[in-house]
């Protein structure tokens, strides 16, 4: 071999980052250094991969060409360092688990309780994010487990609950006093409030978006906040209002036909050929069907069968 993945490694970090300064910052190495390597890769290759103008550097066509394969090469390499490191047989000292915000929180505390019994010193950090907003954390590889209803088409997700959305207004909403069944055009002229999907890359839009007035906000909570308010009505997990709707905060939208929406939620591996033993752990209480108890649980989310039925 003329080249060394190191070559590649600092050849990917000048043109991911704009230039040479950016990228010695980067991989914490001198600029020096990584000009001197990517000089001398394009030598032994016999072929131009950089243009620099000004201060930055761009991609030549045969730059692009071969980093593509570069990429993949980096790639594989990383994944055996992850491999080797896991058959160690070390535990883990942090997972990194994002939830797609309509995932039950009890749901999820109550398999990181049991799990913190056998993993007490495992640290662990949890994101939360909206639709397709855990797909940019898998890009970027700062996920180990994920709950996600977006599943990208080169992963393999495990359905691990399936969320039911209800169309709920405050009690006193124009909505709840037509003296009739409510039809989709009612809705037109009256606002909606929706959840703004957390993804950088893609603009995933949910469900029925029809109103003339829409707000469109970050967080759950903040919806049912809303909603509450009779400032807007809106489809919300039935596990975040079913407390309001018995206390008589919230209503259901009487529609003239069935309204309830589903999300299937999966659980996803980022690194399924390197699991070590904390992540294999928490993935399995995650993805088990079986129930388990948790202190002070008054409100335990149930897993749904694919077919909506409960198990």
């Amino acid at each position: 071999m003329k080249t060394t993945l190191e070559q590649w490694r600092m050849f990917r970090a000048v043109v991911e980052h704009g230039g040479y300064a950016q990228a010695a910052d980067a991989i914490y190495k001198s600029q020096s250094t990584i000009s001197y390597g990517v000089h001398k890769l394009q030598e032994q290759l016999g072929v131009q991969l950089l243009e620099v103008e000004g201060r930055k550097a761009f991609l030549t066509p045969e730059g692009k060409t071969l980093l593509m394969r570069a990429e993949r090469l980096l790639d594989q390499a990383e994944s055996i360092d992850r491999v080797a490191a896991s058959l160690s047989g070390g535990t883990e000292s942090l997972l990194r688990v994002a939830r797609d915000m309509v995932y039950p929180c009890e749901q999820l505390f109550c398999a990181l309780e049991k799990f913190s019994r056998s993993y007490p010193h495992t640290r662990i950090e949890l994101e939360e994010f909206v639709l397709s907003g855990g797909n940019d954390l898998l890009d970027a590889d700062k996920v180990d487990l994920l709950i996600t209803a977006q599943v990208p088409t080169d992963r393999q997700g495990q359905h691990i609950y399936r969320c039911e959305f209800i169309p709920v207004t405050s009690v006193n909403h124009p909505l709840q006093t037509l003296n009739r069944r409510v039809s989709y055009d009612d809705l037109i002229e009256h606002r909606q409030v929706v959840l703004r999907d957390s993804g950088k890359k893609r603009n995933v839009d949910s469900g029925w978006l029809g109103a003339n007035q829409r707000w469109t906000v970050t967080h759950v909570s903040t919806s049912v906040n809303i909603v509450k308010r009779g400032l807007a009505f809106a489809w919300l997990p039935s596990h975040w209002v079913e407390q309001d709707i018995a206390a008589g905060n919230l209503a259901v939208i009487p529609f003239e036909e069935e309204a309830t929406r589903y999300a299937d939620l999966y659980l996803i591996k980022a690194h399924p050929d390197s699991v070590g033993p904390a992540a294999q752990a928490l993935y399995e209480l995650l993805s088990s069907k079986e129930e388990f108890s948790c202190p002070n649980d008054a409100t335990k989310a149930k897993p749904l069968a694919m077919d909506g039925s409960a198990e």
